[in-house]
């Protein structure tokens, strides 16, 4: 996860309360033009806020906020380079953040900031390492579900860099075989040596990929089996980019479904703890008692809801005449409290908590 990243993102949440909180979610295209197209998109949103604003708040706060709004756009960089960018707005505060992952335009006006879609990008941007091995040459890349940099780790250009550093007595070998293996066995360690000095850099999963026979000498021989999370095998050595990505594919899908089933076994271990608030109402009542050491929630599940007799209960609007007092999104409300007070967020595919009611917390006790 990005650490800096993460950091706004819990600025945000520990920002103020104070009405209204406007939050802005805008993707952002590589296309040319795009300062012209941003710019009237922009315009569109800022009126929209504008009305939306007048039509609950009075007109001095409305314009208030309008205006910071303007001014921040006015004052904006556009990058090209980056996916999406977010804007919060209140009266006392405000924050721009760039980010990697391309997000819907999203408005929210609210009594707090929608942050929702900003963690669920940070949990599902996992970054990793890729390691290309063939006995031509050996490639190491950083990559996430975005990109994938090349990483410039002195790996040996190929194994023939080995053939005249071996011992005497392999010269003698009348089996060729048998100082092929040597040789490719010393630039395999040498590759494993280096991936060592990356991984203490870059504490990452790894993911190599190679012929049968090439991937299964280094898995015998690597000391970090425990950060290698799959091989996969075929020969890439003149594989573009996006060949090599289609190839991990079904790899980084594995991973990330058993990042999941890791998760819903914390969920499970902490319910037979009789550590677990379960549905939306239990979720909300120990979030604001600060007792939230874990939020998990499905992707898309959202609760409309209203604030009951008191602050630990939480109501369906359904319930309600109008839409007077009503909260858009409640999972919001109790992600930004959940990560003010110290507790972490991570995000499963829909259904997978449905016989938890979609929503859990692992408590602190």
């Amino acid at each position: 996860m990005n650490i800096r990243k993460m950091n706004e993102i819990l600025e945000v949440a520990q920002a103020v309360p104070y009405r209204p909180a406007v939050s802005i979610i805008m993707p952002l295209s590589a296309s040319i033009g795009l300062t012209k197209e941003f710019l009237h998109s922009v315009k569109s949103i800022i009126a929209r806020v504008e009305r939306e604003l007048l039509a609950t708040y009075p007109a001095d706060l409305a314009d208030t906020v309008t205006d910071k709004i303007r001014n921040l756009i006015n004052n904006l960089t556009i990058d090209t380079a980056r996916k999406s960018i977010a804007i919060f707005v209140s009266p006392v505060y405000e924050k721009v953040i760039y980010l990697d992952i391309p997000l819907e335009e999203k408005i929210m006006i609210d009594e707090t900031f929608a942050i929702r879609d900003l963690v669920y990008a940070q949990d599902q941007a996992a970054s990793y390492l890729l390691l290309l091995l063939s006995g031509n040459e050996s490639r190491l890349f950083l990559g996430n579900n975005e990109s994938m940099l090349k990483i410039d780790a002195g790996l040996p250009e190929s194994a023939e860099a080995f053939e005249n550093d071996i011992a005497e007595r392999v010269a003698n070998f009348s089996d060729m075989s048998d100082r092929k293996e040597i040789v490719m066995e010393k630039y395999l360690h040498h590759i494993d040596q280096v991936l060592g000095k990356i991984l203490q850099t870059y504490r990452l999963p790894v993911f190599v990929m190679g012929t049968s026979r090439i991937a299964g000498h280094f898995k015998h021989l690597t000391k970090y089996a425990t950060d290698i999370r799959h091989y996969i095998h075929g020969n890439f050595d003149a594989s573009n980019i996006e060949t090599i990505s289609k190839a991990l594919l079904p790899a980084i899908h594995a991973w990330q479904e058993e990042k999941q089933n890791k998760m819903l076994q914390k969920v499970q271990d902490a319910a037979d703890e009789k550590k677990l608030a379960e549905g939306i109402h239990d979720v909300w009542r120990d979030s604001i008692n600060n007792n939230g050491r874990l939020l998990v929630v499905e992707k898309d599940y959202s609760y409309v809801g209203y604030h009951g007799s008191n602050e630990t209960v939480i109501g369906n609007a359904a319930e309600l005449s109008g839409d007077s007092g009503t909260i858009k999104d409640t999972v919001d409300l109790i992600i930004e409290r959940v990560l003010r007070f110290g507790g972490e967020v991570s995000f499963v595919q829909n259904d997978a908590l449905k016989s938890h009611r979609h929503i859990v917390l692992i408590r602190f006790y």
